[in-house]
Order: structure tokens, then C-alpha cells, then sequence
């Protein structure tokens, strides 16, 4: 399978950020299976480097991951976002000390739509089942993380694209 990580530099060794808190699923190397939603993400990061100094350089890396570790590994696929999904994002995005069990997980990303749902969530204004609902309707794109050392090692580099 190949993944993509888009970002304003090119990440040839992949490493499990721990400095930005409020991901989807924890700590983690974020990749995606669809490529023009990394190139956005590629391109939103480089805006937001432009903003704080820093040059507009959006990049996309490209990595081959073998499915077969799927079955080696401790993985969670969520195929929709159900109940599990969004109790799992909402514990990661509330408790900066919350950690799942999990090497990798797979599934919809909580984009800015679908974040000010989770929002509603996290604030006590929203009851899970009326949220799970109305992300029925959202178009949720995918996110594939690695939230070990462990998964981060059946990685494999293999370039790069320049997305300006």
C-alpha cells in the first residue's frame, strides 16, 4: 500500500510527534492512502510556515507500507465513525495523557467540520449518538497512524513530490 505524509518538509525518517496535542489518535506519524488530501495538508502547513517566517515549501513523502503487518501488529480500523471511533477521538483530543494500546490505527480524519462536532462533544453539548449521526452525512476523508516505534518500522521511504 502506498501512504502519503504531507507536511512543509520532506520526512524520510518518520517519528511519533508527541509535541502537537489534539490529534485524532494520539501521538503519532499521520499518513493518508489518498494523495490530493496530503497535498492539501502539504499545502496548509506551508501556508501556516509562510505566516510564522518560514519559506512556502509544501512537500509530499511517500512511503510503501506491506499490509501483511496489519496481522503482525495491534491495529483498529474504523471503517465510520461509529461510537468507538469518537470516544477514541475525543479521549486523545481532551487528555494529553491518554494513551490507547493500539501500534496503528486507521480511520476518518476529524477535519474542521467534523472537529467542531467533536467539539460539541468534548463540551458536554452534544450527546455521542446525535453526533455519530450527523457525521453520517460528512464526507470524511482517511488517516492512517502509526503510534509506535514498532509500526513506524514497516515504513519504507521512497520519495518524494514537490507540491507548489
Amino acid at each position: 500500500m502506498i501512504l502519503y505524509h504531507g507536511s512543509n518538509v520532506i520526512v524520510e525518517h518518520p517519528k511519533i510527534i508527541t509535541s502537537e496535542y489534539g490529534r485524532d489518535f494520539g501521538f503519532g506519524f499521520y499518513t493518508t492512502d489518498i494523495k490530493d488530501q496530503a497535498v492539501r495538508w502539504a499545502r496548509r502547513r506551508a501556508k501556516l510556515s509562510l505566516r510564522n517566517g518560514g519559506i512556502y515549501a509544501p512537500y509530499i513523502s511517500i512511503y510503501e507500507f506491506d499490509d501483511a503487518a496489519f496481522d503482525e501488529l495491534n491495529c483498529k480500523r474504523f471503517d465510520q465513525p461509529d461510537t468507538e471511533w469518537l470516544n477514541l477521538v475525543c479521549a486523545c483530543r481532551s487528555d494529553i495523557s491518554f494513551h490507547h494500546e493500539f501500534d496503528i490505527v486507521v480511520g476518518k480524519i476529524a477535519d474542521d467540520n467534523v472537529g467542531e462536532t467533536i467539539s460539541y462533544v468534548v463540551q458536554g453539548i452534544m450527546r455521542k449518538e446525535d453526533a455519530v449521526e450527523r457525521l453520517r452525512f460528512e464526507r470524511i476523508n482517511n488517516q492512517i497512524c502509526f503510534n509506535t516505534e514498532k509500526a513506524l518500522s514497516y515504513l519504507k521511504y521512497i520519495g518524494f513530490e514537490d507540491c507548489r
